[in-house]
């Protein structure tokens, strides 16, 4: 069932969003509809979707017994249904039938961090003609940056070089030593192997395609070679950055006891996420500043004497905000598990 970018953008904290971010994402999404019984998930349960209720009543009945409705014509409706991993109660439709959107939930945090991110009037790498950054939603869903922490997104724009080539240019020649890895800003390519002494073409490369890490990653010579159809725009990471830009950036993480401790010590807790995301949940005392916030915002508000504590939902956006923060020279630790390792803290303590 196609999803419209009507449908994301009166969603928390979707809403916020540029509406090629949120058109982006509905193309990604899905939604399922559901009849009266069944159910969305159980308590204790992993998996990697964020849900929203577009239409219909749920029932979240925890394991102690205690039970909330939730309905999507609400208020409530506007907010992800329990988001937190492990899941912490079951969820059941209890209306006829319900429609439930399901969002890719840490792509949705990389595309979330990258939004706030370009805002930023030193970002190098935002492009505001039409479609101009869908090579950048198409890198974010790539293999190569599957486990890329959303911390270094930033590192990995602003090292980007951008360099222009002509059709028929090779850019990378099967056996040659790895030197750069490309991402296809515009234009075409082709990939082809020697397969039984002739060369073929075993692949095309379109518009957010990338290719040359595995010469990278691997240090051994390129195992393809790479010629473009079309004049076009290639972005590239010489060596040393790819390297820099796929290693977790220089963020220390803490367990929710650890944050507590050094909490009650005197450091101060951040919530970078979006000021309704905070209204609706948040760590006590935690102070609210969005992740496209925290450059302006840490040089007014923040000291250089004093610990930092970062969160979000899932640890994405902390990790960014932790090696904004480091790299401004704070004292700064991100949350590890994000809000929901905090909350099952205190519900064991409780």
């Amino acid at each position: 069932m196609s999803v419209e970018s009507s449908d994301l953008a009166r969603l928390y904290p979707l809403d916020s969003l540029r509406e090629e971010t949120c058109q982006q994402l509905a193309n990604e999404a899905s939604v399922a509809e559901y009849m009266k019984g069944e159910l969305l998930f159980r308590a204790g349960e992993f998996d990697g979707d964020t849900l929203y209720l577009l239409e219909g009543d749920i029932s979240g009945d925890y394991p102690d017994g205690r039970s909330k409705k939730m309905s999507a014509s609400s208020l409530q409706g506007r907010y992800p249904i329990g988001d937190s991993q492990p899941r912490r109660f079951n969820a059941t439709v209890t209306s006829p039938r319900a429609r439930v959107l399901r969002l890719d939930r840490r792509y949705t945090e990389k595309v979330i961090a990258w939004d706030q991110l370009s805002r930023n009037e030193g970002f190098r790498q935002f492009d505001p003609s039409p479609e101009g950054n869908r090579w950048v939603f198409k890198l974010l869903q790539s293999r190569a940056f599957h486990k890329l922490p959303t911390g270094n997104i930033e590192r990995m724009f602003q090292r980007f070089e951008e360099i222009e080539v002509k059709s028929g240019s090779v850019i990378v020649r099967e056996g040659d030593d790895g030197d750069y890895f490309y991402v296809i800003k515009e234009g075409a390519g082709s990939v082809s192997k020697y397969l039984d002494g002739a060369e073929s073409v075993v692949a095309y490369l379109v518009r957010g395609d990338c290719f040359g890490e595995d010469a990278l990653l691997s240090n051994t010579t390129r195992n393809a070679t790479v010629k473009m159809m079309q004049d076009g725009r290639l972005m590239r990471l010489g060596r040393s950055a790819f390297e820099e830009v796929l290693k977790p950036p220089v963020v220390e993480w803490l367990t929710a006891g650890q944050a507590s401790l050094l909490a009650r010590e005197g450091a101060v807790i951040v919530d970078v996420r979006m000021p309704a995301e905070h209204d609706q949940r948040a760590i006590k005392d935690s102070l609210n500043i969005p992740l496209y916030r925290l450059r302006e915002d840490a040089a007014e508000q923040f000291e250089q004497d004093k610990k930092y504590i970062v969160y979000c939902n899932t640890g994405e956006r902390s990790a960014a905000a932790a090696f904004i923060l480091t790299r401004l020279g704070f004292d700064v630790y991100a949350l590890q598990g994000g809000l929901a390792s905090m909350l099952r803290k205190a519900e064991r303590q409780a």
